[in-house]
């Protein structure tokens, strides 16, 4: 019979590189301190990369590069998962994700219905915000990363090459969406979407 350490290393190499995960992706194969024992072993042995307490990774490995950087979307995803939240990116981390900014963020900032909490990976600061029902209502589409990143970037620095970049990202069912969730933007993004159709 397979030790739980084992079956946990035969479900992580099963997924994709870059796979992040917490121990309650694990729960179906023994107790909680089973699993977590069985996680710390899998870090130490180099096997797994712990990024903070109780959160790890299945590394990306680039030929000359080596250990690729965490995806810091899949973090948020695990936490989510883990705590049944739903996350939005916010600020610059939604503009960066649309290619409005070629910036990475010291500070990366996700919008949450969850608790407020801040995590330290690497040298990277992952921030879950906890904000209102009303932006929340667009979590996990396109049109909230969009009106996240708009909201960012302010009215008065909304330019062409702001539109083209959003014109060239955009399908016509992100713009349809768009349309439909004007609802939860500020006023004065109905103006911008005009000029994306």
């Amino acid at each position: 019979m397979q030790s739980i350490t084992a079956k946990i290393k035969k479900r992580i190499h099963n997924k994709d590189k870059g796979f992040v995960f917490t121990k309650s992706h694990f729960l179906d194969l023994g107790s909680r301190t089973a699993v977590a024992k069985a996680l710390e072993r899998l870090a130490d042995a180099g096997a797994i990369r712990r990024l903070s307490r109780g959160l790890y990774d299945y590394p990306e490995n680039h030929p000359t590069l080596g250990e690729l950087p965490v995806n810091y979307e899949r973090i948020v995803q695990a936490l989510a998962g883990r705590d049944n939240l739903r996350v939005q990116p916010s600020g610059a981390y939604a503009a960066n994700l649309l290619g409005l900014t070629d910036q990475v963020p010291a500070k990366i900032v996700f919008l949450t219905d969850g608790s407020h909490r801040k995590m330290q990976i690497g040298n990277q600061q992952i921030i879950l915000k906890r904000t209102t029902p009303k932006n929340m209502a667009t979590a996990g589409k396109m049109s909230g990363l969009v009106i996240q990143a708009l909201r960012f970037i302010g009215q008065s620095s909304i330019d062409d090459k702001v539109i083209r970049i959003l014109k060239n990202r955009l399908t016509e069912k992100d713009k349809k969406m768009l349309v439909a969730d004007l609802r939860y933007a500020p006023a004065w993004v109905e103006k911008v979407v005009k000029r994306l159709q």
